[in-house]
């Protein structure tokens, strides 16, 4: 029993941070600055389910999905940096409020992948879903991960009362500055998976 609930907590804790849910917060509020709080509680929903079937699916069949389309997670990474990197534009321009209005699904794209589902925690699902045989343990396993993604996702319902906490001001300078490290995070993924495929390219 201790070892199943040492295990469950080292789950949940492990795909708690790897959403990066602050950063995921961070990115959330610059997007949906013009919602209603009504548009956020639902896009914040949407982006929950989103992150949970992609989870389940990469959990439970991502070795499969990605062998078949001969996807690598190198590949993974150059194209979500790409996709990351529109959004960094996005939002250091001078008025990121309009950048995405509310009649836009953003929720699968790119909120959900790649800013929460990014390649390292694709990554660890792979490896988890290929590693865990026995059949309690993997449901122990998924169990804790979808209570990870219900943590997040009530950070994310919990954004128009940080936002008034924080203010208008400071949330376009949050804007700007997720944009630069966004900008700056897309650009190492694309280059650790251009390293990556050329290092395994080498005889």
């Amino acid at each position: 029993m201790t070892s199943a609930l040492s295990f469950f907590v080292s789950v949940w804790l492990k795909f708690f941070f790897l959403f990066t849910p602050f950063f995921a917060l961070s990115m959330f509020l610059s997007m949906t600055a013009g919602y209603t709080e009504p548009q956020r509680r639902k896009l914040a929903l949407q982006v929950s389910a989103a992150v949970g079937a992609c989870c389940l699916a990469l959990f439970f069949f991502g070795n499969a999905i990605f062998s078949v389309f001969g996807i690598t997670l190198d590949a993974f990474r150059m194209g979500a940096g790409a996709l990351l990197f529109l959004s960094a534009v996005a939002l250091v321009q001078a008025n990121p409020v309009g950048a995405h209005p509310a009649e836009e699904d953003i929720s699968v794209v790119p909120l959900a992948m790649p800013i929460i589902v990014g390649p390292a925690t694709t990554g660890t699902l792979l490896v988890l879903g290929a590693e865990i045989a026995d059949p309690f343990r993997k449901g122990l396993g998924c169990i804790a991960l979808l209570l990870a993604v219900i943590s997040v996702g009530t950070i994310l319902l919990m954004a128009s009362l940080i936002e008034r906490a924080v203010g208008k001001r400071s949330l376009n300078i949050l804007s700007k500055i997720t944009g630069l490290v966004l900008a700056a995070l897309a650009a190492q993924m694309i280059m650790t998976g251009a390293q990556h495929f050329l290092a395994k390219g080498q005889p």
